[in-house]
């Protein structure tokens, strides 16, 4: 008879997870792993087959009200066994008692329907390459823009009104990954938006994305498409943005941008009140 696990998973079983949601097509970013496993080790689950790895998925307990779910995943040929109901299960386990929320794949959505999971929106991804975008956009003040590797107190509150939960466990490995570029916004010594850019297995991805105004969200974009090295012009670019900001898809829709990826952002039990008007940028489809 099968013997049928479900356990932690430890960090290079994470990374496995990663490399699943590449070949899925998510295109993770080549540091995701180090950087989603501090804020909940327990929360990345794994089901494994007579000792091999077949299944993963996350639920990160951010707090005691609020938690997400992502990198649902069975190996294809065992799917449709029953191997994937129960290790989400065990993941709805985990984070029992809190809002969760999750970004579906359109194949999925029904699924999440059935499991309490409502609708709140799409989110879409966007793509472009740097030679392409980088002279249609306003760069505005770089005096404005500085650089970000640590999550200051300021940071932290700043994020805290544009995220469901304190999340400063993520944002300190966010902010310090290698080849994570991440700058803000400073006026009159306020930040007033910033954004990080990481290498991902195919092109970069920008996220956050998060702006008071749409001018300050295109010096943030401009001053990390800067960064993006010239041997790279050519290599696409992706941001995530909520289909509930229409200046975020203005844009995409003056920068040329191709929309080539969708999700359902879904809560099980209410939208949380948070301003999408100032995110341009999901910060990741796995994590929120």
């Amino acid at each position: 008879m099968s013997d049928y696990e479900i356990r932690s998973l430890t960090a290079d079983e994470v990374q496995h997870a990663v490399d699943w949601a590449g070949r899925e097509g998510w295109n993770p970013g080549v540091h995701d792993a180090e950087c989603f496993r501090p804020t909940d080790p327990d929360g990345f689950l794994g089901g494994f087959l007579d000792g091999e790895m077949i299944a993963s998925v996350s639920a990160v307990n951010y707090d005691d009200r609020f938690a997400f779910l992502g990198f649902y995943i069975v190996k294809p040929e065992f799917r449709h066994h029953g191997h994937g109901l129960e290790i989400a299960q065990h993941a709805l386990a985990h984070c029992k008692g809190r809002n969760k929320g999750l970004d579906g794949v359109v194949e999925q959505q029904d699924n999440y329907r059935k499991s309490g999971f409502t609708f709140a929106y799409n989110n879409y991804r966007f793509a472009g390459t740097k030679s392409r975008m980088l002279g249609k956009l306003d760069a505005g003040s770089n005096a404005a823009i500085v650089d970000l590797t640590q999550a200051s107190d300021a940071l932290k509150d700043y994020d805290r009104d544009l995220f469901p939960a304190p999340r400063d466990l993520f944002l300190n490995s966010w902010l310090s990954a290698q080849h994570h570029v991440s700058k803000a916004y400073v006026q009159d010594g306020e930040i007033r938006g910033y954004a990080t850019l990481r290498p991902c297995r195919t092109g970069y991805k920008v996220g956050p994305l998060f702006a008071d105004t749409p001018d300050i969200a295109e010096a943030l974009l401009a001053a990390l498409l800067i960064s993006v090295p010239e041997d790279h012009n050519a290599h696409e670019i992706f941001v995530d943005m909520p289909q509930p900001n229409e200046s975020a898809f203005a844009l995409a829709d003056k920068l040329g941008l191709d929309k080539v990826f969708e999700t359902a952002r879904m809560y099980s039990d209410h939208e949380p009140d948070i301003d999408l008007s100032r995110i341009f940028g999901v910060t990741t489809f796995e994590l929120g």
